[in-house]
């Protein structure tokens, strides 16, 4: 090992690792990158499969993004939101809420103040306390309690933690977290509803049931209501779920689900931290879509944004919601009726001046066409995987794809968590010269939206080889 490779083994405790497995190979270390390629200490080169973990938009070291922030360091790096505005974060809470904004929205229900903070999990604890608290002063709810989808992941505070389904982050928090109900998700390929025999395709395409995912949500509102009021708010990433296991929504899901909670008279939290930024909107069907809920027509209550806010260079969040909400917190001093929450870097010049660069790209003629063909040629490529006996489903919404790998794609029977089938397929794609890191036993693809045609083919050619070599056909 190197010098950097053993500081990182002697000193740093990595994220959502097993640090006895870490310790056992040599690590990768990073020391740069340019578009979608990343290099290492030792000079070797790899595709950023998943977009350095779901944030970066652009490529790396992109000159609009980095001219911005050069030109505001040249400004000012950082000054307190507690008392103060600033120039940049200004500009882009207008800029974010012109962009969520559906046209034909009233006034009341269009969103229209913007909280920011620094990363998803804070934006989801942000959304959640302004929820609860709205709840509790309408009269709504006395003991607020929240309704999220089954698998789902919406951050590591406490309060975030507390709204996700995934049993084992569940378990890591144990009592500090506060009660939250769920409700299944539509995961269609293991969706005990779809009658539909396996097919060697997106079993979205193929299934055959009667909507009971949606019947069970109307279910779980009428007894909510039966028993102890409406919920403070109805939480769900919209079209598809990221930690899950990239579970792709039908269409039509969301809008049906959403229609629930408005008649149930229940605020929706649109996690789009993953989502938005046309990431898991549709570049075709509708490319001045940056929200994936706009896909669906679905207008939430409060809008969690984070990772690609920046173009994925800076941390950096923001939670959206109504005039309606930020009018309950309105009041005297001495009412106390003020959001008694913050954070040190709220509003940072920074990432504000970056998120603005990212938005003139993204809203660029140029960037609209670049997804558009992205998404062309990743639909083409990824159906070369169906003839691979171990890949059982593959789900593609935008520019976000998760390959379900399985025993038999016959019977879905799944490959056990414990061979880590995920893990060493990913691994396999290192050696191969792509990044990427799976959810289980499904492997993310997550391509910047610079990637080319032939980047592409590249990495879902190693994909298709490092399946091949840890899962062989008998």
């Amino acid at each position: 090992m190197d010098r950097l490779e053993r500081l990182d083994h002697r000193f740093v405790w990595h994220p959502f690792t097993q640090m006895r497995e870490w310790l056992r190979e040599t690590p990768i270390v990073i020391a740069s990158g340019k578009g979608a390629v990343l290099r290492d200490t030792r000079g070797r080169e790899y595709l950023d499969a998943n977009a350095s973990i779901w944030t970066n938009l652009h490529g790396h070291r992109h000159p609009a993004i980095t001219g911005a922030i050069n030109r505001q360091l040249r400004k000012i790096a950082h000054s307190s939101a507690l008392g103060l505005a600033n120039e940049p974060a200004s500009l882009l809470a207008a800029r974010l809420v012109a962009l969520a904004r559906p046209a034909a929205a009233k006034p009341a229900a269009t969103l229209a103040k913007v909280f920011f903070s620094d990363d998803g999990a804070t934006a989801l604890e942000v959304a959640l306390r302004l929820a609860a608290e709205s709840a509790r002063r309408s009269g709504l709810a006395r003991r607020p309690r929240f309704l999220s989808i089954e698998g789902a992941y919406h951050g590591d505070t406490v309060g975030a933690a507390s709204l996700g389904q995934i049993g084992l982050f569940k378990r890591a928090g144990g009592s500090l977290q506060f009660k939250t109900d769920s409700v299944m998700a539509p995961y269609c390929y293991r969706c005990p509803h779809n009658r539909a025999q396996p097919e060697r395709a997106d079993a979205r395409e193929y299934r055959r049931c009667n909507w009971e995912c949606t019947q069970q949500v109307e279910a779980r509102f009428d007894a909510r209501r039966g028993k102890q009021g409406r919920y403070a708010a109805l939480v769900v990433e919209p079209r598809i779920q990221g930690a899950a296991g990239m579970i792709a929504q039908p269409s039509g899901w969301l809008r049906r689900v959403g229609a629930i909670a408005k008649a149930h008279q229940t605020p929706i939290i649109a996690d789009e931290v993953m989502t938005a930024f046309g990431r898991a909107g549709d570049a075709h069907a509708a490319p001045e879509s940056l929200l994936a809920c706009q896909v669906e027509g679905v207008a939430p209550d409060f809008v969690c944004l984070a990772k690609g806010l920046t173009g994925g260079y800076l941390p950096m969040a923001a939670t959206l919601t109504t005039q309606r909400v930020f009018d309950l917190f309105l009041g005297e001093h001495g009412e106390h009726r003020t959001f008694f929450h913050g954070h040190s870097f709220t509003g940072n010049q920074l990432g504000a001046s970056a998120a603005l660069a990212n938005l003139d790209l993204l809203q660029s003629h140029a960037s609209r066409a670049a997804r558009q063909r992205l998404e062309r040629v990743l639909a083409k490529e990824l159906a070369t995987l169906w003839s691979l006996p171990a890949v059982g489903d593959v789900r593609r919404v935008g520019l976000v794809a998760g390959v379900e790998l399985v025993r038999d794609w016959r019977t879905r029977a799944p490959v056990p968590t414990a061979g880590r089938v995920g893990n060493r397929v990913c691994a396999a794609m290192a050696r191969r010269g792509v990044l990427t890191r799976p959810v289980g036993n499904v492997v993310v693809l997550m391509p910047p939206f610079c990637m080319t045609s032939a980047q592409v083919r590249r990495m879902v050619g190693a994909l298709a080889e490092s399946i091949a070599e840890v899962l062989p056909s008998r």
